[in-house]
């Protein structure tokens, strides 16, 4: 378990990950993570972003419903 302190950072609040957290999330400077809900109230600090995963997921949906024309329109 990793404690963190919340810090004044001008007028808001943050915090500093270590970067044992950052290696283990794979994200450097410059890039974003998301907080996700989860179902028993807490949080979940994710490298990914929930919302392309579903926008991606619907599209190889679809792409595998209408493969045929896919292959048509790729000619």
């Amino acid at each position: 378990m990793t404690t963190l302190k919340i810090r004044k950072v001008g007028n808001s609040l943050g915090t500093i990950l270590p970067a044992e957290l950052l290696s283990e999330l794979k994200v450097k400077e410059g890039d974003s993570l998301y907080v996700v809900k989860d179902a028993a109230g807490g949080v979940r600090l994710t490298a990914y972003d929930p919302d392309l995963e579903a926008a991606m997921e619907a599209g190889d949906s679809l792409m595998r419903r209408y493969r045929n024309a896919m292959r048509e329109l790729a000619k």
